[in-house]
């Protein structure tokens, strides 16, 4: 009888010999090392398209396939990039960006998850404000620009407040999704273990729409750097977006792109942040 209830050693059913046991340990050494050795190979090709770019932007006007007037060589935009370093002004002007966007989103963070998630858990609280939500999210923050500056003036606050506007729907949207689509039978099964609306909120909602939540937090993360642009080309003094808008108005091409990589970069390192929390907070998807 227990032996046939025993599980076959192998697929022939006798005891597995030494060359099964090789084959199981190759098999199971390759399943652990592929892995490995593919990010450092998807790291290559990313590389790759990286140089492959860089090298088409330093070419094509040196070759004339574009007029390098309006497209210099890339080798010549980042001499721009390294004076404007060493001078100083970009230093200022990435400060000056950066802390206008770290501020509008933190104080978009601070306000909406909070909102998001009463909207999205207590039913009354969603019927009194979808009104004024689906009013004004379909309203463009660029679009309401001019109202933030003879609101608020040309000065540091209407900067502040446009970019906290612009990340407050894609954080607060997602939020409420995420409380929403929470799977329905998790929450009948944490209900059916007695725990109460606040434990239930706090140990399966929570955790079960971090996800979402996240997502939101990173495209609102992109936007507020690119709506930024927007409000520092207009009354600024400082900041990229005033870097961009100078230099192409005093046709000095090189350094208007160094302006536009600086932006661009800071945009990927924050994306790349942003990840990183993620993952710390996400890590039970991971290890569950």
């Amino acid at each position: 009888m227990a032996d046939t209830l025993a599980a076959p050693a192998s697929t022939r059913g006798d005891a597995p010999t030494a060359d099964d046991r090789a084959t199981n340990f190759f098999r199971v050494a390759a399943g652990t090392r592929f892995p490995a050795l593919a990010r450092p190979a998807l790291l290559l090709r990313r590389t790759a398209a990286l140089a492959l770019l860089a090298a088409l932007w330093e070419a094509l006007p040196r070759i004339g396939a574009v007029d390098r007037v309006f497209a210099p060589p890339l080798s010549e935009v980042l001499v721009a990039w390294y004076d404007l370093l060493v001078g100083g002004q970009l230093v200022e002007h990435f400060q000056a960006s950066l802390i206008r966007s770290l501020s509008g989103f933190a104080l978009a963070i601070a306000l909406t998850i909070p909102l998001g998630l009463a909207i999205g858990w207590y039913r009354p609280v969603a019927d009194f404000l979808s009104p004024v939500l689906e009013l004004f999210r379909n309203t463009s923050a660029v679009a309401l620009l001019p109202v933030f500056i003879l609101v608020f003036g040309l000065g540091e606050p209407s900067k502040i407040i446009f970019v906290f506007y612009a990340c407050a729907w894609p954080i607060l949207l997602n939020t409420i999704s995420g409380v929403r689509t929470v799977e329905p039978l998790l929450v009948k099964s944490a209900r059916s273990m007695g725990l109460g609306p606040f434990r239930l909120f706090q140990k399966v909602i929570l955790p079960a729409a971090v996800p979402t939540v996240f997502t939101g937090i990173r495209l609102a993360g992109a936007y507020s750097i690119l709506v930024l642009l927007f409000a520092e080309m207009v009354g600024a003094k400082a900041g990229l977006g005033y870097l961009i808008q100078d230099a192409q108005f005093s046709f000095r091409i090189p350094d208007m792109y160094a302006g536009i990589i600086t932006i661009s970069v800071l945009g990927l390192l924050f994306n790349l942040l942003l990840v990183t929390v993620e993952r710390r907070f996400s890590t039970w998807r991971t290890t569950s």
